[in-house]
């Protein structure tokens, strides 16, 4: 057989094969094992058709005594709302070489929920996959005794976890807010239930990706909750749970991950969320009570989970991740009127932007983690001038990358926590990273994303299973 042959026998031979392609492509379904996109399959909204629940149901004692402190972090961002703990007590920097004074550990269900701590007590919500039922977990802060409980029960897939709520307390009340928005209110000490409300089923709120991550505020002894359904804001009697008013919601603005936050400015007090849809200050007092002073819908985002940064001169940031960038603000004030100027607004490579956790504003400046997409930064701990967010003071640099986890700061010491649970320790500056410590403190520990909490000295952390009490005191 010539060589003119066999080069057009492998001609028709390849032709074929392609013929045989082409007719198979054309006839093949390509969406035929596609999934119908059914409405909650990806647990947004999936409390629209919830199961009744009777929230505060269940409760079960262990304990009485514990020892009594005298500090507190009570919420969500510590007393004064700016990841900052006020406390003279003194805080060790290096461990030296016997490592961490673990106090205690305990296990919980898979989530991101942090604690508060008031008086000698730890309060975290968390839910109980085994009895699949939301709980509010009292410990001794001394020991890690459980002391008590108070829940309901509730079905909640896993989603990346479950609970991500940071319980709020004052002397007398606890109000929490579960995965699928269920309201609690309860007495501190002994948890004796006061009243519950769930938001899904008396607002139509449609629940965020990744369940609700909003943290209650009291403020007052009034229970502070973004509905972001019917109504946009409510403020509730913590005594009776009697609803003292609603904020309407004429443009649909959703709940997002983000937590309303306290601003007095301008001689006004308000609060201020970051909705997915806009964001607002609602009038905290006076006759207007829950009426909207000002927006700004420019900041409309499907996803945003870190909260408003409100500085003293009116100025507040904006922040979240998914490329989503940031935004800062110069809120004014003029005979009682309000107006919000859009400053800055940028990608998240060109200036701060953070994913998860809030910044902190200190000493002038703000510092929080850029994301993944935040380019040559990515992942890096940075110091910014809050007139010009764009310009870095400094960074940690390359070989000091973290990520998804938390940081505040505690007696003039930043505290960070790495998503495996390796703490790392800075002391603040405006001019350079300082690093003092570092150590791993929950050994194969994973997605350690939710916020601190310290009193007395006593460091409360978690990754996504276990929830460590470290003794920092010198």
């Amino acid at each position: 057989m010539n060589t003119k042959r066999i080069i057009n026998i492998s001609l028709i031979v390849i032709g074929l094969i392609g013929l045989i392609f082409i007719f198979w492509w054309l006839s093949k379904d390509p969406t035929s094992k596609l999934v119908i996109n059914v409405e909650g399959a990806d647990n947004r909204g999936e409390g629209l058709a919830a199961e009744d629940v009777e929230i505060g149901e269940h409760f079960e004692h262990f304990a009485t005594d514990y020892e009594k402190f005298t500090e507190t972090w009570p919420r969500f961002r510590g007393s004064d709302f700016d990841n900052i703990s006020k406390s003279p007590v003194k805080m060790i920097d290096n461990f030296g070489t016997e490592g961490p004074k673990i106090m205690w550990s305990v296990e919980l269900g898979e989530g991101h929920s942090g604690a508060a701590v008031y008086e000698g007590l730890v309060y975290i919500l968390d839910y109980s996959e085994e009895e699949r039922a939301d709980k509010l977990r009292c410990f001794s802060l001394a020991d890690g005794k459980e002391m008590w409980s108070r829940g309901y029960s509730l079905s909640v897939k896993r989603n990346h976890g479950m609970s991500r709520t940071i319980p709020a307390i004052t002397e007398d009340y606890i109000v929490t807010i579960g995965p699928k928005s269920h309201v609690m209110c309860l007495d501190r000490e002994d948890g004796e239930f006061r009243w519950g409300f769930d938001v899904v089923k008396e607002y139509q709120t449609e629940i965020p990706f990744w369940y609700t991550g909003q943290c209650p505020l009291i403020d007052n002894n009034t229970a502070i909750i973004a509905a972001g359904g019917t109504k946009l804001m409510v403020a509730i009697d913590c005594d009776t749970g009697e609803k003292l008013w609603e904020t309407e919601n004429p443009k649909g603005w959703k709940m997002s991950h983000s937590s309303v936050m306290p601003y007095t400015f301008g001689g006004r007090k308000m609060y201020v969320y970051s909705a997915i849809g806009a964001l607002f200050g609602v009038a905290a007092d006076g006759d207007d009570a829950g009426q909207i002073l000002w927006e700004e819908p420019v900041w409309n985002h499907s996803v945003v989970a870190p909260s408003p940064i409100c500085m003293p001169d009116g100025k507040i940031f904006m922040t979240a991740g998914y490329g989503a960038g940031s935004m800062m603000l110069q809120l004014s004030e003029s005979n009682g009127n309000f107006s919000v100027e859009i400053l800055s607004e940028y990608l998240p490579k060109e200036g701060l932007a953070c994913e998860q956790q809030s910044p902190v504003y200190w000493n002038g400046h703000l510092f929080g983690i850029m994301p993944k997409d935040g380019g040559t930064m990515r992942n890096q701990f940075i110091c910014v001038d809050p007139v010009d967010t764009k310009k870095v003071v400094w960074s940690s640099g390359k070989e000091a990358r973290f990520g998804l986890g938390p940081y505040f700061i505690a007696d003039n010491k930043f505290f960070i926590l790495n998503d495996n649970g390796t703490l790392t320790i800075l002391r603040p500056s405006t001019e350079k990273y300082i690093q003092l410590e570092q150590v791993n403190i929950i050994e194969n520990g994973h997605d350690a994303w939710a916020p601190f909490a310290v009193a007395n000295g006593f460091l409360l952390l978690r990754d996504s299973k276990t929830m460590v009490c470290i003794d920092m005191n010198v």
